[in-house]
């Protein structure tokens, strides 16, 4: 469904990632985990466009093509089906969760706002009672529910989540994965999950990557990463 070959990319001329390989599998859900200052929010921004790309390819799946979305601006590549959550500033404190959505679901006809709105407050209910409170009054919590929910209105293919319990408590980091694995396996959403806590990405993704110094140091099953003997010297790359 996406995928990354070779890819260097960074900031200007500062250099992130180095030949980095990642593929998204259709359907299923994909963790990129490593510690802080790995790159992992860099891989992100480079498939959205936002980082700067010194060489490699990124292509997505489309009515069964390969298209190329490399070096691609951000609302180009928001139009062919991915939605990005990062991890800071992903709501309008200053408005409402309705706003918030209707602000998100810019790209969608008039007339598809009000079926994607129902199916949002569908799988996420709380949002449908604080609807008209302003999202800056929501907790931790809601307000990355109110995030994903933003990204799901668009009724994207892919999603890219940053960080998304970052800063949470466990068990309020638990709902809202439970969240990601129904966006994998009631609405067929292939999502790639970036999480510097580890554990909590690998308990529910189909596949995995270990990023470390803007390199690859891992790919493959999440349940065998998690288990391995040497992870968390693999995590803090001293191997």
């Amino acid at each position: 469904m996406l995928r990354v070959e070779g890819l260097y990319s960074g900031y200007g001329k500062l250099k992130v990632l180095f030949g980095v390989n990642v593929n998204v599998e259709k359907g299923k859900i994909t963790a990129v985990v490593g510690p802080n200052g790995a790159g992992k929010t860099t891989l992100l921004n480079s498939i959205m466009g936002i980082a700067t790309i010194y060489s490699g390819k990124i292509t997505i799946e489309k009515d069964g093509k390969q298209l190329e979305i490399t070096k691609l601006p951000t609302h180009v590549v928001t139009r062919m089906g991915i939605s990005y959550i990062p991890q800071l500033f992903n709501v309008f404190s200053n408005l409402s969760v309705e706003e918030n959505l209707r602000m998100a679901a810019y790209t969608l006809p008039e007339h598809e706002f009000g079926d994607q709105l129902e199916l949002v407050y569908s799988m996420f209910p709380v949002l449908k009672e604080f609807r008209k409170r302003k999202a800056g009054t929501l907790s931790g919590g809601e307000r990355r529910m109110l995030a994903i929910a933003m990204g799901l209105i668009r009724r994207p293919k892919i999603m890219l989540l940053d960080e998304i319990t970052q800063d949470l408590a466990p068990i309020i980091a638990k709902k809202v994965l439970e969240k990601v694995v129904e966006l994998r396996d009631s609405l067929k959403i292939t999502v790639l999950l970036v999480e510097q806590y580890a554990a909590r990405a690998l308990q529910i993704a189909d596949k995995a990557y270990l990023l470390v110094s803007g390199t690859v140091r891992y790919e493959g099953d999440p349940v065998e990463l998690l288990k391995h003997p040497e992870f968390s010297k693999l995590y803090l790359g001293v191997m």
